[in-house]
């Protein structure tokens, strides 16, 4: 993108902001989209479990955060709670490994696209407000990760 067409985008950006009561249709946004506040959401949680293990070194919580949060291990996440998954969230999964999107740096095709759809997930449940199963979810996946 051009400057110019960045900068244009900026200047407009918060012209008509989404009011705070208006609800969002996960079903008709880009699931891309909803990856990106899935992978925000994921990564917070993950810090914040991992305080239960150590606190004395950041960098160590960074090496191991940043290894969970990765698409290899994400994609080995939806590997492991696929079953315990309803339909509808399956559905958004395979959406979100479907979405058109960059291509990896430290992974697989595929395990990036399974990454993509396990975020799209988190995402979709986190602006539906299904906080409950949004943190099941991660926690199956935590420990399912942890538990290897």
């Amino acid at each position: 993108m051009k400057f110019d067409q960045f900068q244009n985008r900026v200047d407009h950006f918060f012209d008509s902001p989404r009011h705070a009561d208006e609800k969002i249709d996960v079903r008709q946004m880009n699931p891309v989209i909803l990856a990106f506040i899935g992978d925000a959401y994921f990564n917070l949680f993950i810090r914040m479990r991992l305080l239960d293990f150590e606190r004395s070194s950041v960098r160590v919580l960074n090496e191991i955060s940043n290894e969970i949060v990765s698409a290899k291990f994400q994609a080995r996440a939806v590997e492991k709670i696929k079953s315990q998954l309803t339909e509808e969230e399956t559905d958004i999964i395979r959406r979100g490994r479907n979405a058109k999107t960059h291509s990896p740096k430290t992974s697989t095709i595929e395990e990036y696209h399974l990454s993509t759809g396990f975020e799209a997930l988190l995402g979709s449940l986190y602006l539906e407000n299904r906080i409950e199963r949004l943190d099941e979810i991660c926690e199956i996946s935590f420990q399912s990760l942890i538990g290897e």
